[in-house]
């Protein structure tokens, strides 16, 4: 389980309250709760945001920022956490735990077929982004530049620029996405 929805719920029990109460209050859905507690799904910092505030606590304490995950590096394949799905099937997964002062931000996104990276790769701030294509092929565009990108290649870029992977293969594509994090 993972140890932020393993977080939330010894926090939501301690408090009595059901899970239909707590998405009641912070205005998402029974599902979505459930699925962040048992870590199959991983919160926008918004909804993280209600639920510390529903929970009288704070994100920090939700996310472990007393704990020191330095100490901590491994995460199995079964420990990631899903960071977002789009309407079309993408969805990323976070390849490293979270720890203060961390520069790096590892995911592995998987596209379904003829699926794009809208909603998913939307850092557009002040930063870097660097691709690996694991499998599959892509059509990138960057500030309206096309490139092909096929198993092997690698991408790097600048965050502020415009920019959409497309998946263009009736199967499965994967690549890795590693960008430096919004600290703001």
């Amino acid at each position: 389980m993972d140890q932020m929805g393993k977080r939330i719920k010894l926090k939501r029990e301690s408090l009595g309250l059901l899970i239909k109460e707590l998405s009641f209050k912070i205005g998402v859905t029974s599902s979505l709760i459930s699925q962040i507690e048992r870590g199959k799904a991983f919160p926008s910092i918004v909804t993280l945001k209600k639920v510390s505030e529903a929970l009288h606590t704070t994100v920090g304490e939700l996310i472990g920022e007393n704990e020191n995950s330095i100490n901590h590096p491994l995460v199995k394949p079964n420990e990631r956490r899903i960071a977002k799905v789009n309407e079309g099937g993408t969805s990323s997964q976070l390849l490293s735990n979270h720890f203060p002062g961390k520069q790096i931000e590892p995911y592995i996104i998987k596209f379904k077929k003829h699926s794009d990276s809208k909603e998913i790769m939307t850092s557009n701030y002040p930063g870097q982004e660097f691709c690996f294509v694991l499998k599959g092929f892509f059509e990138v565009k960057i500030d309206g530049n096309n490139y092909s990108l096929k198993e092997g290649d690698s991408f790097y870029f600048d965050s502020k620029r415009t920019h959409l992977f497309k998946n263009l293969t009736d199967k499965e594509a994967e690549l890795i996405w590693v960008i430096t994090p919004n600290n703001n």
